[in-house]
């Protein structure tokens, strides 16, 4: 695959998919946790940002 990034540009972007994704998990684990639902709430918007922000990513590489 050429995409014109660097190694060191490729495993970067790698940490930031695999760490969007722990992101993502976390918050959805806190927030199946709530009792509180607006704060049920803010971690399940936080869990969709992450998704979102790891798709974007993942269409920078294709």
């Amino acid at each position: 695959m050429n995409s014109g990034l660097s190694t060191m540009e490729l495993q970067n972007l790698r940490h930031l998919l695999l760490f969007g994704e722990t992101n993502k998990e976390k918050y959805k684990t806190y927030s199946e946790h709530c009792t509180d639902p607006y704060v049920k709430q803010f971690f399940q918007k936080e869990a969709q940002s992450s998704d979102q922000k790891k798709q974007t990513l993942i269409q920078f590489l294709k």
